[in-house]
């Protein structure tokens, strides 16, 4: 894996309006197989208190992310990104990713908008903002934590 980024992110603290046609990144991607998605940042922290470490440079998810992982999903040791499918998932209903709103339930992580690569393509940036910007080191895509928030959306 590359290096990591630093703790800030060049740029600016508002979306800019999506690109006609533009298809947005789900920064919550959960990988069946290689081949789709791509490695933004490292899980570290605890359960209780994840941290992710975004990598400098984006990697696409191949079968070493999968070994790498192992025993564990890789979604469970990376953040992953990949195409938002909407309509075809169980987070997206009503022109919204419900996941992004409930990211906005948690604690700030930073102060400052964190050091990202996928930002501009964000679902999260382009719908909600630097709101989700500053909780989204501490998501992670499978643990119980955030099993637990996506249970409490689906009440």
């Amino acid at each position: 894996m590359p290096s990591t980024g630093s703790s800030r992110s060049p740029g600016r603290d508002q979306p800019d309006k999506p690109a006609a046609g533009a298809h947005h990144l789900c920064p919550s991607f959960a990988p069946r197989a290689p081949g789709r998605g791509v490695v933004f940042g490292i899980v570290a922290g605890t359960a209780e208190r994840p941290e992710v470490i975004p990598l400098e440079k984006p990697e696409p998810v191949t079968e070493e992310v999968f070994k790498l992982a192992a025993p564990h999903h890789p979604s469970e040791i990376f953040r992953i990104a990949a195409p938002c499918v909407e309509g075809g998932c169980k987070n997206f209903g009503n022109g919204v990713c419900h996941l992004a709103k409930a990211v906005l339930r948690g604690p700030e992580t930073a102060e400052d908008l964190p050091y990202c690569r996928i930002r501009s393509e964000c679902v999260w940036w382009h719908q909600e903002g630097k709101a989700a910007c500053l909780r989204c080191p501490q998501v992670v895509t499978n643990n119980p934590v955030s099993l637990a928030i996506r249970n409490e959306m689906r009440r």
